[in-house]
């Protein structure tokens, strides 16, 4: 039998805090590029699929999220299926819209409050989308928050941002700009590309002791930190690191202009796991730039299908998709 849960069921029984934890427990287990292969990506005339698959550590659930887009409709299709690695069954099919965002900002998050020091927190956020919001969230989860500082290019948009982040009780302010946004804060929050693929973050903008969170630039064509922030950071995390490296517009420019960062990289299991300590000096600027990763994807699916069936929710039912003997 297998458990569907729709975007609905996920939204219900998501926590931030055992997101976090989940994937503490999942980057502390050495995820290697054995059991973690680098993600595939199908390009066609008119849209795009891409699969990021993983077999965990016994006995966690192994599975892969299927992303099927279509550019000229501006249309996205997540899928996350979670099979038991010893029978093959087929234990859950989740809807991994909200998945994708909710386990970003909590990577984020369990990056962050490694990587920034001890203490509350002032944010600056430079969007005020899904992901911008989640992003708070799950900052709040993990770290007090004494602050946040939401941009975006329409006033209407930061302002709806700092109202639907009320609850929160974190004093939350839109600024004029993505400078002032950042002006004062620890860290920094990048979750939005401009419309020309420029950057939004400049590292002349940054001071001593920062931590950048950078998710918006996950292709060659995008961009989203300009190559003095990676040639002003101390460290770079990155939780794919060949992909980050080699495969994001953001290192691709700064290659481009003599900014080699690579012997400065780590991964984002290195950092969780202690083998490397992170931050060294209160004053380093520190980066942690993401590209997405099946660890995150199937750690905060497999949380969100146990909690579902604890709590009886879903469609449980036979799709009539079997192991086969061989």
């Amino acid at each position: 039998m297998t458990l569907i849960l729709g975007d609905a069921a996920v939204r219900s029984v998501f926590d931030w805090k055992e997101a976090v934890e989940a994937l503490r427990a999942a980057y502390a287990g050495d995820p290697d590029g054995t059991r973690f292969p680098a993600r595939r990506m199908a390009r066609g005339d008119h849209g795009w699929l891409r699969t990021l698959s993983g077999v965990p550590a016994d006995p966690a659930l192994m599975g892969l999220k299927i992303i099927a887009a279509s550019p000229e409709h501006g249309r996205v299709s997540y899928l996350i299926p979670l099979f038991d690695q010893r029978s093959a069954e087929l234990v859950a099919l989740l809807d991994g819209h909200s998945i994708t965002g909710f386990r970003t900002a909590a990577a984020s998050a369990l990056a962050a409050d490694v990587l920034a020091p001890a203490g509350a927190l002032r944010v600056g956020l430079i969007g005020s989308g899904f992901e911008a919001k989640n992003h708070v969230r799950a900052l709040a989860a993990v770290r007090e928050l004494t602050s946040a500082t939401v941009y975006s290019p329409r006033p209407e948009s930061r302002t709806r941002c700092a109202r639907e982040l009320a609850d929160l009780g974190v004093e939350i302010t839109p600024a004029e700009s993505a400078r002032a946004a950042v002006a004062d804060a620890d860290v920094v929050v990048c979750a939005a590309r401009s419309r020309d693929e420029s950057p939004t973050l400049l590292g002349a903008w940054l001071r001593p002791g920062m931590t950048v969170v950078s998710i918006g630039s996950t292709l060659p064509e995008q961009r989203e930190v300009d190559p003095e922030v990676l040639s002003r950071c101390a460290l770079l995390v990155a939780d794919m690191v060949e992909e980050v490296l080699e495969e994001t517009g953001d290192l691709i420019a700064a290659r481009a202009q003599g900014v080699d960062v690579s012997r400065r990289t780590v991964s984002l299991a290195d950092l969780v796991s202690g083998r490397h300590p992170g931050r060294e000096k209160r004053e380093q600027i520190l980066l942690y730039k993401s590209v997405g990763s099946a660890v995150q994807d199937l750690a905060v699916a497999e949380m969100c299908a146990r909690s579902a069936e604890r709590d009886g929710l879903g469609l449980v039912t036979d799709l009539g998709i079997h192991p086969v003997e061989k």
